[in-house]
């Protein structure tokens, strides 16, 4: 079976020769390539990883509870939230900051609570736990993948993904959580097959998770599961996590984001050193077409290494963009 070319590679090649550049690719999985521009400077790709951003500054943005003390600290809103470690790396490291210490802050925080791996991307781990229950599982998941996890308020909004380039915002869209939408007759099982057979037909590479036990739970909070008939035009939401990766879909707002969310992306990725990043971001009060409101936005977290193989699968508009804005990346790495 031939391997599929990693979205980041295929995309490169397409696009390595209109700046005059070659891509030298590793042959077997073509995870790792060279780029060789025709002044003779040389940089490289691994996965999502280009040489743009500088090694420490991506492994702050990697790391979600340092990122997050950097970001409040130069003053930017973040959700209150606490690292906490794996019950065996706590002792090990001497903290007192365990699973039990976890549960503790939940509580002081009060449930419902977001749980989410440390270091981990693209949704993986993110759980709404609504008791100490639900967090203790939660952990328990993320602690399977990861030795630190975060334990933080809840606080509901529109998410936005802000991508920032060289001081210039390259693309904005709203996240919205996996759903469906009823027809009367189909169970929920079959709306998201239907969805996912979607999703191949325009090669979207986004595979569903039917035993997600996060979608489970959030189903049987409202008395339905998988053999439940939604009414005809009945939206339910699936997850609570809006991350493309998990099925979720996209609303550009480039062109109709305010300036002041322009301005404050900008100021933010320039305060972590980053020169490319996604930046995540909730809007509480207001509307991202409009001025940001006092204590009605926070930052979420921020991405050294931006994903947007989904974003680009979501419609010839999103491709384009994306393809526009590696193409402004491939420029940007060729300046000695």
């Amino acid at each position: 079976m031939k391997k599929k070319t990693p979205f980041l590679t295929q995309t490169l090649k397409k696009l390595a020769p209109l700046v005059g550049a070659k891509l030298v690719v590793e042959p077997e999985w073509q995870y790792a390539g060279q780029i060789q521009f025709k002044n003779g400077v040389k940089k490289y790709l691994r996965f999502y990883s280009l040489d743009l951003n500088t090694i420490a500054a991506s492994d702050i943005a990697r790391d979600k509870g340092f990122a997050r003390f950097f970001m409040k600290r130069a003053g930017y809103p973040v959700a209150e939230g606490k690292t906490f470690f794996k019950d065996s790396w706590a002792k090990a490291i001497g903290s007192k900051d365990n699973v039990s210490a976890g549960l503790a802050y939940a509580k002081k925080l009060g449930y419902p609570v977001i749980a989410k791996p440390n270091s981990r991307s693209q949704g993986t781990g993110v759980t709404l736990a609504h008791n100490a229950q639900e967090l203790r599982k939660a952990l328990s998941f993320i602690f399977t993948e990861d030795k630190v996890a975060i334990v933080e308020e809840y606080r509901p909004g529109a998410d936005y993904r802000i991508v920032v380039l060289d001081d210039k915002v390259i693309s904005a869209y709203e996240r919205q959580p996996l759903s469906v939408v009823g027809d009367g007759t189909s169970t929920i099982a079959r709306l998201l097959k239907k969805k996912q057979s979607y999703f191949i037909a325009v090669g979207r590479d986004t595979k569903l998770d039917f035993t997600d036990p996060r979608m489970l739970a959030k189903l049987r909070r409202q008395k339905l599961s998988l053999k439940s008939i939604l009414p005809k035009g009945q939206k339910i939401v699936l997850l609570e996590n809006a991350n493309l990766s998990d099925g979720g879909d996209s609303v550009d707002v480039t062109e109709t984001m305010h300036s002041g969310f322009r301005t404050l992306a900008i100021s933010l990725a320039r305060e972590m050193g980053l020169r490319m990043t996604g930046i995540d971001l909730m809007i509480e009060k207001g509307s991202i077409e409009k001025p940001p409101v006092k204590n009605g936005y926070y930052f979420i977290e921020i991405n050294a290494t931006p994903g947007l193989d989904h974003y680009a699968s979501t419609g010839k508009k999103q491709k384009k963009i994306v393809e526009d804005m590696y193409l402004e990346i491939l420029k940007a790495m060729a300046k000695k």
